[in-house]
């Protein structure tokens, strides 16, 4: 694998894998439209959810490297035949919007839950593009992938490109016929402090069927 990610598999135990599968597939589509802005921060206390549990497990592998002081995390819940993400580098996003300063987490990942058709992580060390539609790097020779795996956990540094490639692992460039499976992942960023404004879990009312 290229030294720009960090790849393991069968990153969890089977049980711990199986439960999370269970609860994230009883959340059906809440809050599916709004699934990239449902983010929550978790600092490392008593875990209140499967997915509290879930970077625990996968803590070790990581804070060693850096300080790390807690993670961001989100659903990322898409048909490949109709891929919504920009390529682009993660950042404290309400302090970019509100300021234009750009501050990037330590270090990036993804968890992978299921295996579809396409959708592989792309990831590359050149700037996203403003003037393209899909704000792709223009030069795609030097892009790794990362293919959707069940229990794959891809690591990178916070500041790398990435984006998700459609059914076809191509460049999105619009919806794509048919349908395919759910692409679920969990993205998680770890921080060296909380990004602006992003609650715990506890403080909201969401993803209820996740907890302990």
């Amino acid at each position: 694998m290229d030294s720009l990610v960090q790849l393991t598999d069968g990153a969890l135990p089977g049980p711990l894998f199986r439960r999370l599968l269970k609860r994230v597939g009883a959340l059906g589509t809440e809050r599916l439209r709004t699934t990239y802005q449902t983010t929550f921060w978790y600092g490392f206390g008593p875990p209140a959810n499967v997915v509290e549990e879930v970077i625990l497990a996968l803590r070790p592998a990581v804070v060693g490297r850096r300080r790390i002081a807690g993670v961001e995390w989100w659903l990322s819940r898409m048909h490949t035949t109709d891929v919504r993400v920009d390529f682009h580098q993660d950042r404290d996003e309400r302090l970019a919007l509100s300021t234009g300063r750009l501050v990037h987490p330590r270090l990036s990942s993804v968890f992978f839950l299921n295996r579809v058709r396409g959708g592989a992580l792309a990831l590359t060390r050149q700037p996203p593009e403003p003037d393209n539609p899909s704000l792709a790097p223009k030069d795609l020779s030097d892009l790794t992938l990362v293919a959707p795996r069940p229990n794959r956990f891809v690591l990178f540094d916070g500041t790398v490109t990435h984006g998700v490639l459609d059914a076809n692992n191509q460049i999105p460039d619009g919806r794509l016929p048919g349908r395919t499976r759910q692409r679920r992942t969990i993205p998680l960023n770890w921080w060296s402090h909380r990004p602006t404004g992003v609650p715990t879990w506890a403080e909201t009312g969401f993803y209820r069927a996740l907890g302990v």
